[in-house]
């Protein structure tokens, strides 16, 4: 399988080069403070992102990382299809995830890539 590489959307806007392979916005809002064309991608995956309320939830307090993480991955075990566009691409090189959190240690694309690896 290809790598993964994770990037905040805000280190990766102004970029119309997204390097080789494929790259996915993996935030279910799209990004503040973010014009559509200051960020190249190839797809907005919306609902591979977690649900509003374990968003709402989780509000990126990293204490709740740990069950956060447990909670995410149960949604995407319930929903893998949703996950197709991310490993067809992954067949075929390299994938970039965008996502908007400032920790990034502790959010969802961490964990997706988690998630995407053992597929």
């Amino acid at each position: 399988m290809a790598a993964i590489e994770l990037m905040r959307t805000y280190d990766a806007r102004h970029s119309q080069e997204s390097g080789p392979g494929r790259t996915f916005l993996v935030d279910r809002l799209w990004p503040r403070g973010i014009a559509k064309t200051e960020l190249a991608f190839d797809s907005w995956l919306k609902d591979i992102a977690p649900s509003t309320q374990l968003r709402t939830w989780f509000g990126h307090d990293p204490a709740k990382f740990d069950q956060f993480r447990a909670r995410y991955r149960a949604e995407l075990d319930a929903d893998p299809a949703v996950a197709a566009p991310i490993l067809n691409a992954l067949a075929d090189g390299p994938v970039r995830l965008l996502f908007s959190a400032k920790d990034t240690a502790h959010n969802q694309a961490v964990v997706l890539k988690e998630w995407l690896l053992e597929r």
